[in-house]
C-alpha cells in the first residue's frame, strides 16, 4: 500500500513539474518582461552617468557590468536620418560642438569629442580614456549588448526629430528587441507613443509626466503636457485612460524642495495596472524613501548606490 501511494505521489509530482515546464514554456519573452515589471526595476540612466559621460559606451558598459534592469537612453535623428544616443537638443553641454543635434550628419557628429566635458565637471571621476567619447549610434549600443540587456528608450523632443517613432520600430525590430522582450518606450508626448503602438502594438510603453506648481495657483500642481491632472486632483479614469497604451507612469519625486507624488499616488497607479518608475534619484536617503513608499522602479545616474539597497 505505501509503495503504491509512493508511486502516485511521485506520478503526480511528475506531472506537476511536467505542467509547470509547460506553463513557463506558454509564457512569451514579452509576458515575462511584463511580469518582470511587477518586481523592483534598477534603471541606468544615460547609462552609469554619474561615473562615466552620459549616454557613452563608459557608462553604459559600467552599468551593464552592474547588471542593471535597464539601460536608459534617449533616441533623436541626425540630419541624415540615423538613430542616435543623445539627451539635450543641442550638442554644447556634452560635445566639443555647438548647435541643435538635428542639424548635423552622423559623420559630423562623429567628430566630436563627448567626454572631455565630463573630466572637466567632475575631476573625482576623471579618466584619460573618457577624452574623445563618440557619440553613439542606437545600433552600436544594441549590437554591443545585444539580448544581455534590456533598455528603456525615450522618444526625445518627437516634434524637432520627424521620423523618429519610424525609425526606432524598425531599429528595434532588426534586432528582435520587441517581442524577445527588451524594450521599454517612454515619451512625455502622448501622442509620440500612440504613434509607436500603432506602428508595432507590442512595444511596451511608459508614459512621462512632469508635476510642477501651476503658475495660476501655485498651491495646485498640474502635469507637463496635461496628459494627467495634478496627483491631488487625478483619479482612477485619468490612470485607467493611460492604461490603455501604456505599461507605466515615469514621473519626477520633487519639484524646487517640493514632493510631488506620494505613496498614494503609487498606490493607485498599480491599483489601475499601472507600474510607476521615478526619475532621476541620486541619493540613497531618497532612494529609501521611493522604496518605503512602493515605487516599482528608479531612474538613476548611480545604479551601484540603488543595487546596493535592493540586494
Amino acid at each position: 500500500m505505501q509503495r503504491h501511494l509512493l508511486i502516485i505521489s511521485t506520478t503526480v509530482g511528475l506531472f506537476a513539474g511536467a505542467a509547470s515546464t509547460s506553463a513557463l514554456a506558454d509564457t512569451s519573452p514579452l509576458e515575462q518582461q511584463l511580469k518582470d515589471l511587477a518586481s523592483f526595476q534598477v534603471i541606468a540612466h544615460r547609462g552609469a552617468s554619474g561615473h562615466a559621460p552620459e549616454s557613452t559606451m563608459a557608462a553604459y558598459e559600467l552599468a551593464h557590468e552592474w547588471d542593471v534592469d535597464y539601460l536608459e537612453l534617449d533616441a533623436q535623428i541626425t540630419a541624415d536620418g540615423e538613430v542616435v544616443v543623445f539627451h539635450d537638443d543641442t550638442i554644447e553641454r556634452t560635445s566639443n560642438g555647438e548647435g541643435a543635434i538635428t542639424d548635423y550628419t552622423l559623420e559630423e557628429l562623429k567628430a566630436l569629442d563627448t567626454g572631455t566635458w565630463f573630466n572637466e565637471a567632475n575631476p573625482g571621476s576623471a579618466d584619460p580614456t573618457f577624452v574623445g567619447a563618440k557619440i553613439l549610434t542606437l545600433d552600436e549600443v544594441l549590437e554591443r549588448f545585444g539580448h544581455d540587456a534590456r533598455y528603456y528608450i525615450e522618444t526625445k523632443s518627437p516634434h524637432l526629430n520627424p521620423g523618429l517613432e519610424e525609425a526606432l520600430v524598425a531599429i528595434l525590430e532588426e534586432h528582435d528587441m520587441i517581442d524577445s522582450g527588451h524594450v521599454l518606450v517612454q515619451s512625455f508626448e502622448q501622442e509620440s507613443l500612440q504613434k509607436m503602438h500603432q506602428l508595432n502594438e507590442n512595444v511596451p510603453l511608459i508614459q512621462l509626466v512632469w508635476y510642477y506648481p501651476s503658475e495660476e495657483d501655485d498651491s495646485r500642481l498640474v502635469e507637463w503636457t496635461g496628459v494627467t491632472p495634478g496627483p491631488a486632483d487625478i483619479a482612477d479614469e485619468d490612470f485607467q485612460a493611460v492604461a490603455e497604451y501604456a505599461v507605466g507612469i515615469g514621473s519626477n519625486f520633487i519639484y524646487e524642495g517640493q514632493e510631488v507624488i506620494d505613496a498614494d499616488f503609487i498606490r493607485q497607479a498599480n491599483e489601475n495596472d499601472l507600474q510607476v518608475h521615478v526619475y532621476t534619484i541620486n541619493e540613497t536617503d531618497e532612494m529609501k524613501r521611493l522604496m518605503d513608499m512602493g515605487v516599482n522602479g528608479l531612474f538613476t545616474n548611480y545604479p551601484d548606490r540603488l543595487l546596493e539597497l535592493v540586494e
